[in-house]
């Protein structure tokens, strides 16, 4: 259980969209504070379907072979599935992308003008980051509960039906847990905090990375996830 939790829990701190989100909310005016509701959604989610899961088993694994335990293995492969064929549709969706042709670049004898509403390229990042100024501590925990990977927490879920609340290795491993999937979301946090004008440029330049190279970090992240939960859920139903 610990070692897929571990997995899971790097797949989600690494997805590249909730980082992505995560910048913007830490950029606006109320960045630290925005940034500090949208942590605790995420954990709030976290906790409470890890709760929801332990209620459901009273923190005992159910006897292998059985209805739960196998429903709980089904539920995995389901899921690990799904990570793989979402990973080839991310994949054929952006080799589309690269294969339409490009618009025209700009004329160098007509300069883009920002007050001109049909250039979005220079309007985009003023309207987000003005958006973004007007952020509540609400919507950005809305924001947190939206862009959650629930399809890797679902998988999260259905490990977590092996916990054995008796043995402390059980609450270290879901604590590890919740820890490794919001590790990015609170680093990047504190670096806004203990130095907020370097975290800024920083993080806008991350963003821009992100950008451009999270069509292939999706793809690689539930690629390989979904073939780890599909070859653990395939034997352990085997075996």
């Amino acid at each position: 259980m610990a070692l897929d939790l571990i997995l899971i829990g790097l797949a989600v701190t690494l997805f590249p969209l909730p980082v992505m989100a995560f910048v913007l909310v830490v950029s606006g005016s109320r960045g630290v504070r925005n940034g500090l509701a949208f942590i605790l959604a995420w954990l709030a989610c976290l906790i409470a379907v890890m709760a929801v899961v332990l209620l459901l088993t009273d923190g005992q694994p159910p006897p292998p072979r059985s209805p739960p335990s196998i429903a709980a293995l089904v539920a995995t492969l389901v899921i690990g599935i799904g990570l793989v064929a979402y990973s080839e549709r991310r994949r054929r969706r952006a080799g589309r992308r690269k294969a339409a042709p490009e618009p025209p670049g700009p004329d160098p004898a007509h300069p883009s003008d920002p007050s001109d509403p049909s250039d979005a390229s220079s309007t985009s990042g003023t309207s987000v980051t003005s958006r973004m100024d007007d952020a509540t501590g609400w919507s950005a925990a809305a924001l947190a509960v939206l862009l959650q990977p629930w399809g890797m927490v679902g998988a999260a879920a259905a490990t977590v039906v092996q916990a054995d609340l008796s043995h402390a290795e059980s609450f270290l491993a879901l604590t590890g847990f919740c820890v490794l999937a919001t590790s990015t979301l609170l680093a990047m946090e504190l670096y806004v905090v203990f130095s907020p004008e370097r975290a800024q440029r920083v993080l806008l330049g991350l963003r821009g990375w992100l950008e451009g190279h999270k069509d292939p970090a999706i793809v690689a992240i539930c690629l390989l996830l979904g073939l780890w939960l599909v070859g653990r859920s395939l034997y352990q139903l085997s075996g």
